[in-house]
């Protein structure tokens, strides 16, 4: 069995003192107090270790896991995504080719909210024999464990864009990494800066298929979508459609993309019936062709 080398990443994040709490639990949460107060550095050190796949006859469960010190709760829930032998096969296969090209870069996800970053990022990292990272759930815990959406309200957007850049400053110094980022992340430069180090796949998805798929899961969970009032699926929809307004252009700066519209073409299905290994799969082809033409034009 091939030993792979684990990773150990430390984030930190300069908050007002004023602004956390202890709960009885001794984890730390944001306070709603907004005075200028000395501030204390919270560091969290996370370590991942990347787990192979096992095989059976009935199908594979895909799971990452990761634990983290100095704190209570872990960076992310481990989550199992069943597939089938067929597919395992072709991801794995398919992985064999890209990790020539690849070469031990990360690859960063890139999309809007609700667009399967997350659950693709599992899936593309056990496939690679990568360690996953999701940056929503890192920031999260630097602040103690409060919600991304908790984060909007009591620190502000920008408190949370400044710890997303830190933290994909210090993941892009890492090698061998599938990063899942929050869908704001494309809209500053200093963050493609980072990104480039390695590969940015952009998971493009219908802004209809996007709505009733955030709608399914619920709204609370999206800063930027919670608090309107209004038909749920109308409003969210509208909302989508202004952030990629102000986002498209941000998410063509990805190395490759992925569209589920080509995807659903391709395999003659509705975008709602797309599996996320189908995804993963088509991530990787946009990865090998992205890295073969980048190689074709450096050799001329």
């Amino acid at each position: 069995m091939e030993a792979r080398v684990s990773q150990s990443l430390q984030l930190s994040s300069w908050i007002n003192s004023d602004k956390i709490v202890r709960k009885p639990s001794d984890s730390l949460r944001l306070s709603d107090k907004w005075k200028d107060k000395p501030r204390h550095r919270i560091v969290v050190s996370c370590h991942f270790q990347p787990r192979k796949a096992a095989y059976s006859e009935r199908g594979v469960q895909l799971k990452v896991s990761c634990s983290s010190h100095n704190v209570q709760a872990s960076v992310l829930e481990s989550e199992c995504l069943s597939a089938s032998i067929e597919e395992i096969k072709t991801l794995k296969n398919k992985a064999e080719e890209v990790e020539e090209y690849l070469d031990g870069r990360c690859v960063y996800l890139v999309g809007m909210m609700g667009s399967g970053k997350t659950t693709v990022g599992r899936i593309l990292a056990e496939t690679l024999g990568y360690s996953f990272f999701d940056c929503d759930r890192l920031i999260e815990q630097a602040v103690g464990g409060t919600t991304v959406a908790e984060i909007f309200e009591l620190c502000g957007e920008n408190f949370f864009r400044d710890s997303e850049t830190e933290v994909l400053q210090k993941l892009s110094l890492m090698h061998r990494l599938v990063v899942s980022t929050g869908g704001g992340a494309v809209v500053r430069p200093v963050n493609w800066r980072h990104m480039h180090k390695g590969i940015s796949v952009w998971l493009d998805v219908p802004l209809e298929a996007l709505a009733k798929r955030i709608i399914a899961e619920g709204t609370k969970s999206r800063p930027l979508l919670h608090e309107e009032s209004g038909d749920a699926y109308d409003k969210t929809l509208n909302r989508l459609t202004t952030l990629m307004e102000k986002r498209g252009e941000n998410y063509a700066n990805a190395s490759a993309r992925v569209s589920l519209e080509n995807i659903a073409v391709k395999r003659e299905k509705d975008v709602c019936h797309i599996t996320p290994a189908e995804i993963t799969l088509e991530v990787l082809i946009q990865i090998e062709n992205f890295l073969k033409h980048q190689k074709s034009v450096a050799v001329l």
